[in-house]
């Protein structure tokens, strides 16, 4: 097949550009990038050969090599891993659609200093574009293991790249690297230098359990040194904690995750007894950008008795804490296993549990031993994590125990349901909270008057998944969890003979009005009833106890569930004087054509005020504007 050539995409472009003009100050990263997934040829290829022995594939001696040409100025990282095809190197290298570029770039550029930029690599899988950086042209030969023909990629990192077929590609992957001359002023080092590379290497890559070689250049009429071995491949989760570095669990963290920054904790477990395994895992410091897209690659690597089973083991933790990254080593389960198999194994299911239960101890720990880790772990996780209230109910309680919320007690400070169990008042029994888009729009929010004046605290909930776990979890320590947007609300205290009267005696005053109102709204609410939340406002919109929320009906409709339209329920203030006066007009009147439009605009506005939106918005504005017209 003829040499192709070929253009890349524009991000692609815009990309390599940024890289190759300095945009990261410390360019030694790129081996790290380069090994790393020499690295993951090589398990890929271990993994493979376990899953198909027939596969014309050479794993006596898994390795990677690192050769220098000092002459030349080249540098070359060789794996004889798993290899690629010529349709792979097309995709996986040609374009980089599937690595959110363009979430990439805008991270890129709104990176605040170099150690936040370097992380960025990794974490987006465009690792093997950071050669550009330290080179004017790097080339690419794979083939990939138990195909005949192998393939060579080479760009300048320019507008395009070529490709073509070769008959002599060996086993697995080279990346050749052209290098730029030596610039320490622009940290760019003198990568052809074997002490450079054994410091780089024992820096990023010492635990990788593949050995890295680099054979020494020879003096002049010396015999060929031997290979030299640049890392000690120790499992860092079998050795124990006195044994190991800070840093090199950092490390170990930095290279399974692709996120080169430090995590926020690292959890050690070992179970000992019938069935023994180790665990090492890691809560990242902040989310990645994709954790809540369906292709998110979830799970922690699965390892047996050292050896590489897994990447993204789902079965070993729940999908609530599908952030947590890390290794667990099992001494007793088959080498030849695969995912539906472990979705059923016991063992593994033991494992999930136990490792579950550490996690959430672990975030416990933190909330009450270190406020601020633990108000970062909050903002960056605490909205997947509380997916597991509506899914987990065996660790429910564990959940709730780790769990904060934001609530009218405070500003900035977020409760815990134990802290305002303590905070409720004498006469409490529920646990109040409201529902909505954003802080400031719910504080707004007219269900909120009475509970603001009497001082009663509210939690404030802003997050999807808040619509769904306060049904599924239902109450705490025998309070119920109550919406203050449903159901009536009575603040003002039972056997209140005062307060009593005072109802009843406006709601007999309001019975005509109500009545006459619930039928002119009839296509919209059920009911129109006297509120006990309201102080300010002269109406809202409330569901029904066991109704669904707007938002709730909206998320299902998102999801392409259909679900009826419920009619809801609306409260007037008797105490405000618009309610006063539409009262007045409609005893007086015996033409209540307009009214008609009052009862609508005063249903519209309550609707608005809770952040809906009018049904008719251009009658909705007619009448306004009609109204406005009369008043001047």
């Amino acid at each position: 097949m003829p040499t192709e050539t070929f253009e890349f995409q524009v991000e692609a472009r815009q990309l390599l550009q940024l890289m190759i003009h300095s945009v990261y100050s410390n360019k030694d990263v790129f081996l790290r990038e380069l090994v790393s997934n020499a690295s993951d040829a090589l398990d890929k290829l271990r993994l493979e050969k376990l899953r198909d022995d027939t596969l014309d594939a050479d794993v006596s001696d898994l390795h990677i090599e690192i050769d220098i040409d000092k002459d030349a100025r080249t540098l070359t990282v060789r794996d004889n891993g798993i290899g690629m095809s010529y349709d792979e190197v097309g995709q996986l290298i040609g374009t980089i659609a599937n690595s959110g570029t363009a979430t990439f770039l805008k991270e890129l550029r709104e990176a605040q200093d170099a150690a936040g930029a370097e992380g960025l690599i990794g974490q987006f899988g465009v690792g093997f574009y950071s050669g550009f950086m330290v080179a004017d042209e790097v080339t690419l030969v794979t083939r990939r293991a138990g195909e005949a023909k192998g393939t060579r990629w080479t760009s300048r990192g320019e507008a395009t790249y070529t490709l073509e077929t070769v008959d002599d590609a060996p086993q697995g992957t080279s990346v050749t690297l052209h290098l730029k001359p030596a610039d320490p002023e622009n940290q760019l080092h003198d990568y052809t230098s074997p002490w450079t590379i054994r410091e780089i290497v024992k820096r990023y890559s010492d635990f990788i359990t593949w050995p890295i070689r680099m054979v020494p250049e020879a003096g002049e009429g010396d015999p060929a040194p031997d290979a030299e071995t640049l890392n000690s491949m120790k499992a860092l989760w079998a050795r124990s904690r006195d044994e190991v570095s800070d840093d090199e669990y950092h490390e170990l963290y930095k290279h399974i995750s692709h996120d080169w920054r430090e995590p926020l904790e690292t959890i050690r477990l070992q179970a000992e007894g019938t069935f023994e395994y180790q665990s090492l895992l890691f809560i990242p410091s902040h989310a990645p950008h994709d954790l809540f897209t369906r292709d998110f690659k979830r799970g922690v690597q699965l390892y047996v008795k050292r050896v590489f089973i897994m990447d993204d083991c789902e079965a070993l933790l729940p999908p609530y804490l599908r952030f947590v990254k890390g290794v667990v080593d099992a001494a007793d389960l088959s080498l030849n296993v695969s995912r539906e198999i472990l979705q059923q194994d016991r063992h593994i299911r033991m494992m999930q549990r136990r490792l579950t239960k550490k996690v959430l101890s672990t975030v416990k720990e933190i909330m009450t031993k270190d406020a601020d880790r633990y108000a970062t772990f909050w903002r960056e996780f605490g909205t997947v994590l509380k997916e597991g209230l509506v899914t987990d109910s065996e660790n429910r309680e564990a959940i709730l125990a780790a769990s904060s919320f934001a609530t009218t007690h405070a500003d900035d400070e977020p409760t815990t349901l134990a802290r305002y169990v303590e905070r409720m008042k004498d006469d409490q029994d529920d646990i109040y909270y409201i529902t909505g888009e954003s802080r400031q729009s719910i504080e707004n929010s007219p269900h909120m008057e009475a509970f603001r004046d009497k001082g009663i605290e509210v939690l404030l909930l802003t997050d999807p998944v808040d619509e769904v776990w306060v049904d599924a979890v239902g109450e705490y320590e025998g309070k119920k969890l109550r919406s203050v947007t449903k159901g009536e609300i009575d603040l003002e205290g039972k056997g209140d003979e005062k307060a009593d009267g005072e109802r009843e005696k406006q709601t007999e005053e309001y019975a005509g009005l109500l009545g006459w109102m619930r039928e002119q709204l009839d296509e919209d609410i059920k009911e129109v009833r006297l509120s006990a939340r309201l102080t300010v406002s002269p109406a809202c919109v409330v569901s029904d106890a066991h109704d669904l929320t707007p938002a709730l009906e909206n998320m299902y409709r998102a999801m392409g569930q259909e679900v009826p339209r419920t009619k809801r329920i609306l409260e007037l203030n008797p105490d405000h004087v618009l309610v006063k006066g539409l009262n007045e007009a409609y005893k007086e009147r015996e033409d209540r054509s307009g009214l008609a439009e009052s009862a609508e605009l005063l249903h519209t506005l309550a609707v608005l005020a809770e952040g809906g939106q009018p049904k008719d918005p251009a009658r909705f504005v007619k009448l306004v504007a009609d109204r406005l017209e009369r008043t001047l």
